[in-house]
């Protein structure tokens, strides 16, 4: 029997070691930034649904954003199982000064 290489899997027993090796594999840059969704919203202008869409985050680091549109749906139904659980997302952003609070490229429902 040959032996699967699978190089998308990552082991590791912790799991800041986790949030290093996936920031790692991502690319030099790269940092996570954790918050908690306050409000999730759509907003009926005559626009197409992606730039309907608005979420409001507050960051652990500090600072409040809200997004009006550029949310594709992949983001939007992680956001709303988020919203609907414990709030909580991390993203992780190669993205400068506060930019990296609308970079929703690397983002995760936390528990």
């Amino acid at each position: 029997m040959a032996k699967e290489d699978n190089t998308n899997r990552i082991r590791t027993p912790h799991s800041d070691a986790m949030e290093a090796a996936q920031a790692e594999r991502i690319g030099p840059g790269f940092k996570w930034h954790y918050g908690r969704i306050t409000r999730l919203g759509m907003y009926d202008l005559l626009s197409p649904a992606e730039d309907r869409r608005s979420v409001t985050i507050l960051w652990e680091e500090g600072g409040l954003s809200c997004q009006h549109g550029q949310i594709n749906d992949e983001q939007w139904e992680l956001l709303k199982l988020a919203f609907a659980t414990t709030g909580m997302i991390s993203v992780l952003s190669d993205l400068g000064d506060d930019l990296w609070m609308y970079d929703l490229r690397f983002v995760e429902a936390v528990r």
